[in-house]
């Protein structure tokens, strides 16, 4: 279901398309079609779109760097000087609730919090701490690609992987 927003809005991948991208879309150009795709998101339980959630969805939005609450904290706060960041955590929860994004967990660190809804694995990079969306490029079910136990169903796959990203790769290769 909402794995495909992107597609069912028209919305580029702000993990893998650049803010211009060869289709024309500005950086300004997905931060609109955000908004809208917030306000047209039904919210579960009848919440309300709030200007904090869609501060925070759009500081989500606006870059792919999987920040973590504090990070989408001090970003939203020059914005919003009032915004605390207790009401910050609220709204990425609610958020995440509502499938609008992804809390991505590695390990013992904080959450921190994905815009793409596609598909997709995480690279996290053991020397920068940087996390990386990489695109699947399979659509075969995980049942025909994992040797899995007989009885078991998938029902959401998250795969990661933990090497380098390609800065810090290129600096260690050079």
């Amino acid at each position: 279901m909402s794995a495909y927003l992107y597609d069912a809005m028209s919305l580029p991948n702000p993990a893998t398309d650049s803010p211009a991208s060869t289709t024309g879309t500005s950086l300004a150009s997905h931060t609109s079609h955000a908004k809208q795709l917030l306000e047209l998101h039904p919210l579960k339980k009848g919440l309300r779109q709030t200007e904090q959630r869609k501060a925070v969805f759009e500081a989500l939005m606006s870059n792919a760097d999987h920040p973590s609450a504090v990070d989408v904290f001090m970003r939203v706060k020059n914005r919003m000087p009032t915004i605390s960041l207790a009401t910050v955590y609220n709204c990425l929860e609610t958020l995440t609730e509502n499938g609008l994004v992804r809390a991505v967990n590695h390990e013992r660190e904080p959450s921190r919090f994905c815009a793409n809804l596609q598909e997709h694995a995480h690279l996290f990079c053991s020397q920068c701490a940087s996390v990386t969306d990489i695109p699947l490029h399979t659509h075969t079910p995980p049942e025909q690609v994992w040797k899995l136990p007989t009885g078991i169903t998938i029902t959401q796959q998250e795969v990661s992987f933990r090497g380098l990203c390609a800065k810090c790769a290129s600096t260690q290769n050079a």
